[in-house]
């Protein structure tokens, strides 16, 4: 049985983190899906019960093989280690097991998310704006196109899409995926997502976007919304967001910024006139829980007109936003979201702040993108590696390592074709042996490359970059013409 409902067992599982995530403990021990699946065959099963004692045999073993995100080699997603006052916040929250729909059960964590949001609009140079704390960047794209659809035809909210022009969005070919899936979801449809070209450092062309936003208008149709990206997934490039802002403004089409990665760089005094022009976006989402390091998931949807969320979405359900409470019902702040139970993910990022400062945020946000400027001159010096773009935006280097029996030849097709299937074969091996997972991506005609993007924890040192490409080294040198 368990012993004391279970609270004994929670007084040690901070143990059993701390030990299974240690500084001995490798990245990964990779198991293929159906291996890995025998091997926690009994662990996996949910019928029994177990006591205490067999039940952390059984969460250590499920810990031994997962992915050890905290490790300075996990260089795979556009997320990493934890900022462990964040992971103070996240356990806090999980603790009290509210919900941030009403007042009433969430009264403090309720200001908290207020004032959260005041800090981050004023950051962000909408000081009189709204926001709201969402499940993700993909969830913040929905809010965008509701606002803006709304914003354009508010009777969409009653009659539905029929009668309506037809509705396009413009994005750049490096954009998140998430605004297709967007699209779809709310009945724009794919093919109603006109994708406009990108330079070589992978910003949209404003020229393409002023043609494409004309072509659109000459046919009849309502541009109903313009997506800028401050942080692409891959090459972590920057739209001219001043100039995007612009054409939006010349055609009074709705400018959102997707700022889920860069948007951190908003932390640092020194960097932040990389993002200029955001402040004059009608939507803007920044996720936390990327480059910053709070725990997932941790997503901010800013907007720059007050009242319009709650307008766009409320449903005024009578059972929880009764209007005769006997306190302050504009402090219910649920009906602004899509959600009904929603998490006080704002908590996790109050801890941080109050933990750091303004002047703690951004000396880790200057640290960064140091490490970064670090790595990449490295790559351009380093031999066997070449940069795919040395324009530094974000923290994201992208970059291929060329074996020495690749080296000195004819680059044709084919060589780039054998080259695509190398990438991989490395990323293979460092995941094996356990010295490093990093994320590697074609991107239009490039071939398979690396990305190494560095965010605020664990606080890297440059050792730490030269031991990440030693390792990619030197597992590319085991690579022969045989393996692909």
């Amino acid at each position: 049985m368990m012993e004391s409902n279970g609270h004994t067992f929670l007084d040690k599982v901070w143990g059993i983190v701390k030990e299974e995530a240690g500084h001995d403990t490798p990245l990964i021990q990779f198991k293929h899906p159906k291996e890995l699946e025998e091997i926690l065959r009994e662990d996996l099963d949910i019928s029994k019960q177990l006591n205490d004692s067999q039940l952390e045999k059984a969460v250590r073993k499920v810990l031994q093989y997962s992915v050890k995100t905290n490790k300075p080699t996990f260089r795979n997603q556009l997320y990493g280690g934890m900022d462990p006052y964040g992971l103070a916040g996240a356990w806090v929250a999980e603790a009290f097991n509210t919900s941030q729909y009403t007042f009433e059960v969430a009264p403090v964590f309720t200001l908290i998310e207020i004032k959260v949001l005041e800090h981050v609009l004023k950051l962000f140079g909408i000081p009189n704006g709204d926001g709201i704390f969402s499940p993700g960047g993909s969830i913040s794209m929905l809010y965008a196109l509701v606002a803006a659809r709304f914003k354009a035809f508010p009777e969409i909210k009653r009659k539905g899409m029929r009668g309506l022009p037809e509705l396009v969005i413009f994005t750049s070919e490096d954009s998140h995926y998430s605004i297709l899936k967007a699209a779809h979801w709310l009945g724009f449809g794919t093919e109603n997502v006109k994708v406009i070209k990108t330079n070589d450092s992978g910003q949209m062309k404003s020229s393409e976007l002023e043609t494409s936003l004309q072509q659109e208008l000459a046919l009849g149709r309502h541009p109903v919304m313009v997506n800028a990206t401050a942080g692409t997934t891959v090459l972590g490039a920057i739209d001219e967001l001043e100039t995007m802002a612009a054409i939006c403004e010349k055609y009074g089409v709705w400018m959102h910024v997707d700022a889920c990665w860069g948007g951190s760089l908003m932390l640092s005094k020194k960097l932040r006139s990389k993002l200029k022009g955001i402040e004059r976006a009608n939507s803007i989402s920044w996720n936390p829980h990327k480059m910053m390091g709070a725990p997932l998931q941790c997503s901010v949807f800013l907007l720059r007109e007050k009242g319009l969320l709650h307008e766009a979405n409320a449903a005024a359900a009578q059972y929880l936003f009764q209007q005769d409470k006997f306190y302050d019902v504009s402090y219910d702040t649920g009906d602004k979201s899509i959600q009904c139970g929603r998490k006080i993910d704002a908590f996790k990022l109050w801890m941080i702040w109050k933990a750091r400062g303004d002047i703690g945020l951004s000396n880790l946000t200057d640290h960064v993108m140091e490490i970064a400027e670090f790595c990449i001159q490295t790559v351009a010096r380093k031999e066997g590696f070449r940069l795919v773009s040395a324009h530094i935006q974000c923290s994201n280097v992208c970059f291929w390592y060329i074996p020495t029996f690749m080296r000195n030849q004819e680059e044709t097709e084919s060589w780039w074709d054998t080259m695509h299937k190398i990438t991989p074969k490395i990323k293979e091996q460092l995941t094996l042996r356990s010295q490093a997972m990093i994320a590697y991506s074609p991107l239009r005609q490039r071939k398979n490359f690396f990305r190494l993007a560095f965010t605020f924890h664990p606080v890297l040192e440059e050792k730490h970059v030269l031991e990440i490409l030693q390792a990619i080294e030197k597992c590319g040198e085991t690579i022969t013409g045989s393996m692909l």
